[in-house]
């Protein structure tokens, strides 16, 4: 469906609402390191364990130089509800046309339960600060991820 991408390869552009409406763009992070994380559904147990991970961690991940950006399918009302309802400080955005999960090669088959079926791929892509791909993680766990990444990164 959509082909991962690759260390050192041009992370694909974008600007997408986010919980308020109003646009977020790789480009507003230009100049920095970003952690772009891709998951399938606000609300969701996975999704909530690892959006409050980053949020746990996003003091120590911005003192590093890192951004973050939480992107699902899901609305800006959705989203917003679910900032609000776990004091999430990670900036969340939503792709319903699910064109930016596509670029980024979070969205195609996978195995769910045993069985083969098309949604998101809970991915994680950090971008450096020259818009470059640093490190592309497909199939990512929700739980322990955010520290397995902090370890990586070498925080």
């Amino acid at each position: 469906m959509s082909e991962r991408l690759e260390p050192g390869s041009e992370a694909p552009a974008f600007t997408l609402p986010d919980a308020d409406g109003k646009p977020v763009s790789l480009s507003d992070y230009a100049g920095r390191k970003v952690i772009v994380y891709f998951y399938p559904a606000a609300m969701t147990p996975g999704c909530t364990k690892q959006a409050c991970d980053f949020t746990d961690n996003l003091a120590l991940l911005a003192d590093a130089g890192y951004d973050v950006v939480g992107i699902s399918p899901d609305r800006p009302e959705k989203l917003a509800k679910f900032r609000s309802a776990e004091d999430l400080k990670v900036t969340l955005a939503g792709d319903p046309e699910k064109e930016v999960l596509l670029a980024y090669g979070a969205f195609g088959e996978k195995k769910l339960y045993g069985k083969t079926v098309t949604g998101v791929i809970r991915s994680t892509v950090v971008v450096g600060a020259d818009g470059r791909v640093e490190r592309a993680m497909y199939n990512v766990k929700a739980t322990g991820h955010v520290a397995k990444l902090i370890r990586d990164l070498g925080i």
